[in-house]
């Protein structure tokens, strides 16, 4: 049915519970999972001669996003190993995580995202929108919600 699917993790537990939805469902229809994470960009504010005593240098800053990363992507990989699922993991920076999620999709030739949806109403999703929607609107491939 399926050849490739992608599953965005973001660390939350609905991330962690779609990942293992994801993972049975391979299981039994697909021989591949792509693990994808977006990490925020990294923005500083400084004023000329002034530079705050929290300010973290971009290659710290770096290294903890990618060892971030890679600490929820490993918990994919594990739980592919364990059902027998092939995986493979990336992850990007970028502030849009959206158009992320479905440029990944597409460089990797998946033909399924299978995310969580956090289920916000109201206000919330009004201020803070959906990454979900986004994808759902961007995707040219089935995207499977999962809660």
């Amino acid at each position: 049915m399926f050849k490739n699917i992608l599953v965005p993790i973001d660390g939350s537990d609905l991330s962690k519970k779609a990942m293992k939805k994801a993972v049975a469902l391979a299981k039994s229809t697909c021989p591949k999972i792509t693990g994808f994470h977006v990490t925020p960009e990294y923005k500083f504010n400084y004023y000329s001669e002034y530079i705050p005593s929290n300010y973290v240098p971009i290659e710290e800053m770096q290294a903890h996003a990618k060892k971030t990363a890679m600490g929820y992507l490993s918990t994919l990989q594990k739980a592919c190993e364990t059902a027998g699922v092939k995986c493979s993991v990336s992850y990007e920076t970028s502030d849009f995580p959206a158009d992320a999620i479905v440029k990944a999709a597409e460089k990797s030739k998946c033909d399924l995202i299978a995310m969580a949806s956090h289920g916000r109403t109201g206000l919330v999703k009004l201020m803070l929108g959906s990454e979900t929607q986004k994808v759902l609107a961007q995707a040219s491939m089935p995207v499977l919600v999962l809660r």
